[in-house]
């Protein structure tokens, strides 16, 4: 059934919203890139090893390889640090502001290129979604609030700019699988579809390293707690939610799947509480209302 397709997007978030407390304090020891890099070889390691026992890469043709090899430079190699890049500088509330607006370049994206349209109670539902998310996190703070994933660290203006390129390189990097996972034809095997768009980006990374730049070294010698923290955020967020992303998009709506993905940053809040003892405002959890009801409203399209 079609509706199946958006509560795997729904499960997709749940990870990324767990994933996103194992990343911020391991990517500001590591730095941004380093942090990338680990992760990509953990998350590499693997799904190559469950596509390699279950058979998955042989429903992988060279046209398949190419287009996911594609999407991971986009998506993951330069969107996924760019946006630890913007975390490290805004924090992980802030941050997930800005990527939160990859929900609407996929929907504006996605109705250019394949007609996609979101109408009636469904858009809605959509105004409602994205609107409770930006206002979960905008009023995510509380007065005085002094903890250190809320402080500014360089230039404002990079950490924004930084968190919308993330935003937009997921969303093309969506809009490039979609055709993918549509074929019905060749059924191609998410697990191993993953793999190839993950140890793209690890491939990459490892070139930036060995050509001497700078920026790819890691800020601080990496050790088992920190290990632990990149390969937990691999498992949930790479291992897990990109692979949901994936077998969601096999009938979903780009459109979709991408808001209904966005909700994790207000997944986020109450995790944050747990961890930092400080309780979201009021405000937030009027918009993490407001998000529920919009996300009722999409998946009750049906």
């Amino acid at each position: 059934m079609p509706f199946s397709y958006d509560y795997l997007a729904l499960a997709a978030a749940a990870c990324w919203a767990l994933a996103s407390l194992f990343s911020a304090h391991g990517a500001r020891h590591l730095g941004a890139v380093a942090f990338s890099r680990w992760r990509m070889f953990c998350v590499s390691i693997m799904l190559w090893t469950l596509a390699l026992f279950s058979g998955g890469w042989t429903s992988l043709t060279s046209a398949h390889i190419g287009v996911m090899a594609a999407s991971g430079l986009v998506g993951i190699f330069i969107g996924d640090t760019a946006l630890f890049a913007a975390m490290n500088r805004l924090g992980p509330r802030r941050a997930s502001v800005l990527f939160a607006t990859h929900a609407l370049f996929s929907a504006l994206l996605a109705y250019v290129i394949f007609g996609e349209k979101i109408q009636g109670w469904t858009l809605i539902g959509c105004i409602l979604l994205m609107g409770g998310v930006m206002l979960a996190i905008f009023m995510g703070k509380r007065a005085h609030d002094n903890h250190v994933w809320e402080q500014d660290i360089g230039k404002l203006w990079v950490g924004v700019a930084l968190g919308l390129l993330a935003a937009l390189c997921q969303s093309i990097a969506t809009l490039m699988m979609k055709p993918v996972m549509m074929d019905t034809l060749s059924l191609v095997d998410p697990i191993s579809a993953s793999a190839v768009r993950m140890s793209t980006a690890f491939s990459a990374h490892l070139l930036l390293l060995w050509c001497g730049w700078s920026g790819a070294k890691a800020l601080r010698r990496i050790n088992w707690p920190i290990f632990g923290m990149v390969a937990g955020n691999a498992l949930l967020a790479m291992g897990i939610g990109m692979t949901l992303i994936l077998v969601a998009l096999r009938q979903g709506n780009v459109g979709m799947v991408a808001m209904l993905s966005s909700v994790s940053p207000v997944l986020v809040l109450p995790l944050l509480w747990l961890l930092t003892k400080n309780r979201p405002a009021l405000g937030a959890w009027a918009g993490a209302a407001i998000s529920v009801l919009g996300t009722v409203l999409i998946v009750a399209r049906h």
